[in-house]
């Protein structure tokens, strides 16, 4: 048994259910013998490097409370560790902090990005004698990590996402003068979150088409599909990813993109204002866009039950895996056969970190404008279950460290 301290931190986008995974891991630590205190990073490595950590030490209430709120309690950011073998100054600092906290397991709470840390953090360990464990704990809204059935907090954007869809759906449907509504949804390369929307009609009337960005958008394409649509009813509404391309793979946002981040990721937004202004030259009807921007990220009022659960037992099967001798891992969900069903196990971090899983074809209509009822069954069972957020004069009262 290797016995020390244990650090943990959140990196990327905050979601709904990132301080779920947070109270797996500080629930899990508790009942650990090996491991003594459990300290936070704030802000993600970055403030890891700067020294800045906490002691956590809460309460079971604290828990809770931790639990059902949303965004990045400790803190979180975008910061890309050099290629290991190019900067060693950086894990030397890494280390020099390592060693003083008596500090042998890490977990790092994140996406894409941030498995990109853990990969890197893993790569340079051999060079190391000071033994140290690093789990990444798998963590985005746009459910595009590789190696597992779905990724936490996905389920409680989907969630809200599909309950915001249906609430448009019932806004349009009063009117009966033409308009077209364009919903542009968070995806940048995958299109997991606005096919999501397609459970706004699961048992009801639902959205006239989804546009993904796994294929091509053909903006000629995309004018016949609304005057399809207007055959049927006088009120269309359609949901677009923000990352949709045409034939060139150029966005159709492309020109109001705002360079990248650290990590080379474009800064995209306008997908649907681009659209709006197309529909409205071309068909000359009422035309709005609606973006869906950070709202998707945190509505913990409308958090999914069964994405917290889980977001809670990964956290807590990272910290069992570190401790059987587990490292250079990433934890994922395993989804069983028949009724639903979630178990966790490690995947190679290095086979996960810097790839995207896209939407797959089968969950796409062959005109590629809609999705399957495949897609729908695969969703449905990630936005089950409701949460019980707590109020006081009418607002949710969150957890802060």
């Amino acid at each position: 048994m290797l016995y020390g301290n244990a650090v943990v931190g959140q990196s990327g986008g905050p979601t709904a259910a990132i301080n779920a995974s947070l109270v797996g891991v500080i629930k899990a630590t508790k009942l650990s013998d090996a491991i003594g205190k459990l300290y936070g990073m704030r802000n993600g490595i970055e403030g890891f490097l700067d020294d800045r950590l906490i002691e956590i030490s809460l309460s079971e209430e604290e828990c809770e409370m931790l639990k059902l709120t949303p965004s990045s309690a400790l803190g979180s950011c975008r910061y890309k560790l050099p290629a290991v073998g190019s900067n060693e100054v950086k894990y030397e600092r890494i280390y020099e902090i390592l060693r003083k906290y008596n500090i042998r397991y890490f977990f790092y709470i994140g996406g894409n990005d941030s498995m990109d840390t853990v990969a890197k953090l893993s790569a340079y360990q051999p060079k190391e004698p000071y033994e140290v464990r690093f789990i990444g704990i798998p963590k985005t809204i746009d459910n595009d990590l590789e190696g597992t059935d779905h990724t936490p907090g996905f389920g409680s954007a989907a969630k809200y996402i599909a309950v915001t869809m249906r609430e448009i759906l019932c806004d349009c449907a009063v009117y009966t003068t033409k308009a077209v509504t364009i919903v542009e949804v968070m995806g940048r390369d995958a299109g997991w979150l606005t096919a999501s929307a397609c459970l706004a009609g699961y048992d009801g009337p639902g959205l006239d088409y989804i546009y993904l960005p796994e294929v091509p958008f053909d903006m000629e394409a995309f004018f016949r599909d609304i005057d399809s649509a207007f055959k049927k009813h006088p009120n269309v509404v359609v949901a677009v990813s923000e990352g949709i391309r045409d034939a060139n793979g150029e966005y159709i946002a492309s020109a109001d993109h705002k360079g990248s981040d650290i990590f080379g990721n474009v800064n995209l937004s306008g997908a649907g204002k681009t659209l709006e202004m197309e529909v409205n030259k071309k068909l000359g009807c009422k035309v709005r866009s609606i973006e869906l921007n950070l709202m998707q990220r945190c509505a913990a009022h409308v958090s999914s039950l069964t994405d917290i659960e889980e977001s809670c037992m990964i956290g807590a099967a990272a910290v069992n895996a570190a401790l059987k001798g587990a490292t250079g891992i990433m934890m994922t969900f395993v989804r069983g056969e028949g009724d639903y069903s979630i178990s966790c196990a490690p995947g190679e971090i290095a086979a996960i970190a810097n790839k995207v899983k896209k939407v797959p074809a089968e969950f796409i209509v062959p005109e590629g404008n809609n999705v399957t009822a495949a897609c729908a069954e695969y969703l449905l069972p990630l936005i089950i279950g409701e949460t019980d957020v707590r109020y006081k004069n009418g607002m949710p009262q969150y957890f802060r460290f």
